[in-house]
């Protein structure tokens, strides 16, 4: 396995992850690069062939969020969110799409979405429009390709426990109110999206393409009717 591991400001955690790979047998290289201009995307894509030689699979993984009424989101903020979110992904996916074409190869694109492709989230108008952006573009781009061999697919995480959630998740009540929407009745493992992304890359899902495959613990399952209210 050889990975080019991008990072916007957190090059620590970056190196981090480098170092996971190359630890389990694996090549990695980090570049600090912005997802939400074309400049840094060609630069991720060259790191991949400098130091690999190719590229045949394209992750789609950054993403942010801002909390506020939507009445007093501002465009800057709008538009912070939508460019990484949304123009991020579409502009990740040009680069390695047209890599693919030219270089006449099957390629595996995956774009990280969220259950807020599906569920509303008010407060979040910026962060939700833009995974419904992700949902269809995923779903266009899949049928546009697919006699290419170029599979495109999507992962849904619900509430996971990254450090982004860690002080929402010390307080004890928000913990609790949050378990309390999901099914399975407890906080995903980064390990177990990681999983699905395994999964997505290898040639185990060679059939499978334009999906947003959801690890969400039945978040996305209208879980206020578990106990058969309604």
């Amino acid at each position: 396995m050889s990975v080019v591991v991008n990072y916007h400001s957190d090059q620590a955690g970056a190196q981090k992850a480098a170092d996971q790979v190359i630890k389990n047998g694996g090549q990695a290289v980090i570049v600090g690069a912005d997802v939400s201009t074309e400049g840094g995307n060609q630069e991720l894509l060259q790191a991949a062939l400098d130091h690999f030689g190719g590229m045949d699979i394209w992750v789609n993984n950054a993403g942010m969020e801002i909390k506020s009424p939507t009445h007093e989101v501002s465009l800057d903020d709008w538009n912070k969110v939508t460019s990484v979110n949304e123009t991020g992904v579409f502009l990740g996916s040009k680069t390695a799409l047209a890599y693919f074409v030219a270089h006449h190869q099957k390629g595996n694109i995956i774009n990280m979405s969220s259950v807020h492709e599906q569920i509303p989230w008010p407060t979040f108008a910026s962060y939700a429009a833009s995974k419904g952006a992700v949902k269809l573009f995923t779903k266009t781009i899949a049928m546009e390709y697919a006699k290419q061999n170029i599979r495109v697919n999507a992962i849904g995480p619900g509430t996971i426990n990254t450090p982004i959630n860690a002080k929402k998740f010390a307080d004890k009540q928000q913990y609790d109110d949050t378990v309390a929407m999901v099914p399975m009745d407890r906080i995903g493992k980064p390990e177990e999206v990681a999983a699905a992304a395994a999964w997505l890359a290898s040639d185990e899902s060679s059939y499978v393409t334009g999906i947003t495959l959801f690890v969400d613990g039945g978040m996305t399952l209208y879980p206020a009717f578990k106990d058969g209210k309604g």
